[in-house]
């Protein structure tokens, strides 16, 4: 089986354009909108981390880059190529270069079929290789993520869920794709095993030269594997950076308030938290111009009026607030 070689020349490999996906409610004209106009690239090598609240749309950004979900509006270009409105049967091919981790392990995995069956089931899909081809393929990637490849005739039930997800893990591994969507894929594991699946996927990221999308609530994982950041807030990305510039320089109130709330491991080192007042405005209705302003504590009356756009404010670190110093310039310079 051939694999894909490292790349030591970063080029862009994903390019998202005004992506949009709104959920119809039954018996209603009005629509859940779960990704509302998102925008960015991630070049090929990288880890672009995507972190935000539960609900905000993390997942179903994941889910419709790879039109898992249908994209409402907006362009989704993979290699050149804008993948959105292609025929199913280019789309199955396309999938071979992107696959998925599902954030459950236990949820993701058939309990019917063994650990062969789930592995190389991709490998039957398209067609590569004998029975005899997808055995030992299934072989090789289990002892990549860690386990011993006589587990593969044992069945889901018989693995923790740190096996699980490195079972996972080898699926979405089988077809030597380019992207690879990390759904949270630790979040539902205990804080050891997470730091040991955090570690494996950046071991397999430099042998194969794998690009992530990795979406997750928890900011420690993220700042630990992401190449850059980008915050979601109620559909739409608040903000952008480098991952170190990102946590030691936020410019946006919602990414500070986010960062306040990581744990200190010092009890002598108390960090100043941003308390936000009030929920998360509904998605089916939200709020008139920028959609933080409601919880925002330096919202002004304009912030109402003004929806903002993503500007580039420092280099290479874009934001979507007015009350931004050096916004108002950045807009000119737009």
């Amino acid at each position: 089986m051939e694999n894909n070689a490292v790349k030591t020349q970063k080029t862009e490999l994903l390019d998202v354009r005004n992506l949009v996906k709104h959920f119809p409610i039954e018996n209603s004209d009005d629509v859940v909108k779960a990704v509302d106009g998102v925008s960015f690239t991630i070049k090929s090598g990288e880890t672009l981390g995507l972190v935000g609240e539960s609900g905000c749309g993390k997942s179903t950004v994941g889910k419709t880059l790879l039109r898992l979900n249908e994209p409402t509006s907006g362009e989704v270009w993979f290699e050149g190529q804008n993948i959105v409105g292609l025929p199913n049967k280019e789309m199955q091919l396309l999938r071979r270069e992107m696959q998925i981790i599902f954030q459950d392990p236990y949820a993701s995995l058939n309990p019917r079929l063994s650990i062969l069956s789930t592995v190389s089931e991709p490998l039957k899909i398209h067609g590569i290789g004998s029975k005899a081809d997808q055995k030992a393929r299934t072989g090789e990637l289990l002892a990549k993520v860690g386990l011993d490849p006589n587990y593969m005739h044992r069945y889901p039930h018989e693995f923790s869920g740190g096996q699980r997800q490195r079972i996972g893990i080898a699926r979405a591994l089988a077809l030597n794709p380019k992207l690879i969507i990390c759904d949270e894929p630790v979040s539902a594991l205990d804080v050891s095993v997470q730091a040991q699946v955090v570690n494996l996927l950046q071991d397999l990221q430099a042998e194969f030269g794998l690009t992530y999308l990795f979406i997750s609530h928890g900011l420690a994982v993220v700042e630990h594997i992401s190449t850059r950041v980008a915050v979601m807030y109620l559909g739409k990305i608040v903000e952008i950076a480098e991952g170190r510039e990102l946590y030691d320089n936020p410019l946006h109130p919602y990414t500070k308030a986010l960062l306040s709330a990581i744990p200190v491991p010092n009890p002598k080192h108390k960090r100043e938290r941003i308390i936000l007042k009030g929920d998360v405005p509904t998605p089916i209705n939200p709020p008139s111009g920028c959609r933080f302003r409601t919880r925002c504590p330096f919202a002004i009356e304009d912030c109402a009026k003004v929806l903002p756009e993503l500007r580039e404010i420092q280099p290479n670190h874009f934001a979507a607030c007015i009350r931004v110093e050096g916004y108002e310039t950045a807009a000119v310079k737009m």
